[in-house]
């Protein structure tokens, strides 16, 4: 890196960081549209519009619409028109669409709680979405009744209440199916005087009417229609004894309405996530993910790619299930074929397969692929590396040719830090992999052992903000997969169930001391240690085993797996899964049961409205430091959720930067980023 470049990336540069959808491939092969949104501190939100993306590189991409925020593009199966998701500053997405060549959008809903996702009928007429749709009474459908002012809620079920949606069972997501109106037609016009007094309720009535195809009190999610369009399939946990399991399965319903079909009844317990019905009808592709007997052994289980005949049949099962993990959509290629993302080792790969089980890789490492879309053998790309937080391209023969510069401006005004990739070994021989961040300069400089959440998630070789922003403010950055990490094979994963904060911790720390020996600038009296969510809980397990860190930040944590149980929305499972049920076994690895050992001055972070790892985890953890005379501060987000980090208000992601950077000014200052002259830890 040269000195060149204006300044680093800072919270206040939030604004740059532009993010891109999963392309929608025109049916001609020429272009592709993605949605680019970005956080906007004069709106609070994230805003953005849909581009199109010409494959011809004499044509330069252009923005085509203008909403507040429009995502999800798809181009109808004939390539007329263009459908997405529009929302309002105050209003939730709705459906709209236009012409492919432009014009004006049509919105074609206007569901209470909005939409959330939607697919084309193959005649390009009708389009299946899926909304939650509000118990009366609840959410609004009452003019007067305000949440506050609601019925009582009487709990009999293990699922209720999901993070980031707040209560689910009295606002199921449903399956509806709306014919698309002729673009070209005239516009309706409002009736009004004699001829809406005549024609009463109707006159009100400007959008085409939604047939709701599902009811009932389950969620129904990843809609997507038939090759004959006779049916739309859907996930749905619809099975006897639902509430006792996570376990999920694929249904089909009549597209002009009528009852439900389980298509695989008497399968064993899997959490099914997409389907998508190959070109030529004939094979049904699906992701899933096995459970165990009970329909709850989820920890550290890959998800397969699987195919089964339309007509009905065994289903197989097509990719590594011990060393693959397979998700995103699903994108249906050539005849008999399917596109699939693959989580491997820090990247995202894009993989295709045949229903006879023929595979190859289309894009691997050190790439992240975000989405893909084909048009015959044409693949559009979009996708993240280490200097791009987001950019479409296509493949060819000679590798993927980028067609976007959705970075420039972050570039043109920023350093983007490289990130090192290497990998330490242990005494027991284990290798652990990761990346290194380093600032610029000779050093020493500090540093930040970070640790991410999940635990079955991994660090990516990827642009990531918060590695920049620490960087920036002097600090060498640490990220690695610890066991219990994704993207190393299920027995990398599954090495930590009812044994975690062993194995797990003793990765992240030889990563640190492999670090520190790889990189002279880094200064080894100088360490700090920091983790969200799981990498809350075993940051602080860690600083209740080890003393050398000057100190650290514990946010959103699994910090009480006994309180865990009852409080959080995945809680009645989650833990016991991965500490095993007993008291004893909680104990044993629970950061509460060895806070008193803790000496480490630490940051406590938590929203209010958390519901994954409830605000009472980190509210008793601070509580409990206080009491024994460990400096600790307590920083609490109204509004927000588990997903602060990730897509809380950018107020509030730029509020977090300012206080972490001001808890590590206090604790362990850089020379970018020096203690505070009050000595406080406020920004």
């Amino acid at each position: 890196m040269t000195a060149a470049r204006l300044t680093s990336v800072k919270a206040e540069q939030l604004p740059l960081l532009n993010s891109v959808s999963a392309p929608a491939a025109h049916p001609d092969g020429t272009r592709a549209v993605v949605s680019v949104t970005r956080p906007d501190f004069d709106a609070d939100a994230y805003v953005g519009q849909l581009w199109s993306v010409p494959f011809d590189p004499a044509i330069p991409p252009r923005r085509i619409t203008r909403g507040f925020r429009d995502t999800a593009p798809a181009f109808s199966p004939d390539g007329r028109a263009l459908a997405f998701l529009r929302a309002t500053p105050d209003g939730k997405p709705q459906l709209h669409v236009v012409e492919a060549d432009g014009g004006e959008p049509q919105a074609i809903t206007e569901q209470k709680l909005g939409v959330s996702e939607f697919s084309w009928a193959p005649d390009a007429r009708r389009i299946v979405f899926s909304s939650r749709v509000p118990e009366e009474g609840r959410y609004g459908t009452v003019d007067g009744v305000g949440a506050g002012s609601e019925d009582a809620r009487l709990i009999t079920d293990n699922q209720y209440r999901l993070n980031g949606l707040g209560y689910t069972a009295d606002k199921p997501a449903q399956l509806f199916v709306v014919d698309v109106p002729e673009l070209g037609a005239e516009p309706a016009v409002v009736p009004v005087g004699r001829a809406a007094k005549a024609r009463g309720a109707e006159a009100a009535a400007q959008l085409p009417p939604a047939v709701q195809l599902t009811f009932g009190e389950a969620d129904h999610t990843s809609p997507s229609f038939s090759r004959n369009g006779e049916s739309v399939y859907f996930v749905a946990s619809l099975h006897e004894g639902h509430d006792a399991d996570i376990a999920s399965g694929i249904y089909s319903v009549p597209a002009a309405g009528g009852e439900a079909t389980a298509l695989r009844p008497g399968a064993a317990p899997q959490s099914v996530q997409e389907a998508c019905e190959s070109a030529n009808g004939e094979w049904l592709f699906f992701t899933a993910q096995d459970l165990g007997d009970d329909g709850l052994d989820f920890v550290a289980r890959n998800t397969a790619l699987y195919v089964m005949p339309v007509r009905g049949g065994k289903a197989t099962m097509l990719s590594d299930v011990e060393n693959q993990d397979i998700g995103g959509r699903l994108e249906a290629f050539g005849i008999d074929g399917v596109l699939a993302l693959n989580t491997s080792r820090g990247s995202v790969q894009l993989i295709q397969w045949t229903a006879d089980g023929e595979s190859e890789v289309l894009v691997k490492e050190p790439l992240v692929v975000i989405g893909a879309s084909a048009v015959g053998e044409l693949v559009s790309v979009s996708y993240g590396d280490a200097f791009r937080n987001g950019e479409l391209g296509v493949l060819e023969k000679g590798g993927l040719r980028v067609l976007t510069d959705f970075t420039k401006a972050l570039r043109d005004e920023t350093t983007v830090f490289e990130p090192h990739e290497f990998t330490a070994t242990g005494r027991d021989g284990y290798p652990v992999h990761g990346w290194a961040v380093l600032p610029e300069g000779p050093g020493p400089h500090p540093v930040l052992l970070t640790i991410h959440g999940g635990p079955f998630a991994q660090y990516t070789g990827a642009f990531f903000d918060e590695a920049q922003v620490y960087a920036e403010a002097g600090y060498a950055v640490l990220m690695c997969n610890p066991r219990g990490s994704a993207g190393y094979g299920q027995a990398h994963g599954g090495a930590i169930k009812e044994k975690m904060g062993t194995v797990d911790m003793s990765d992240v720390l030889t990563f640190l001391e492999g670090a520190l020996e790889a990189f002279p600038a880094m200064d080894r009296e100088s360490i700090g240690i920091m983790g969200g969510s799981y990498g809350g809980y075993l940051t602080a397990w860690v600083i209740g085993h080890e003393h050398r860190f000057k100190a650290a930040i514990v946010e959103r944590g699994f910090l009480d797996p006994v309180s865990f149980t009852g409080s959080s929305d995945i809680g009645w499972f989650f833990g016991g899964q991965y500490t095993g049920g007993s008291p004893e076994q909680m104990a044993a690895q629970s950061p509460m049961a060895v806070v008193t050992a803790v000496r480490t001055p630490t940051l406590v972070i938590h929203s209010e409205n958390d519901l994954r790892c409830p605000v009472e985890q980190g509210q008793r953890y601070f509580a409990a430091l206080k009491a024994q005379g460990v400096e600790t501060a307590l920083l609490l987000f109204p509004g927000e959720d588990h997903e602060l980090s990730r897509s809380g208000t950018p107020h509030h992601r730029r509020q977090r930067f300012g206080q972490i950077l001001a808890w590590w000014a206090k604790h362990l200052p850089s020379a970018v980023n020096p203690p505070r002259e009050d000595g406080s830890a406020t920004a």
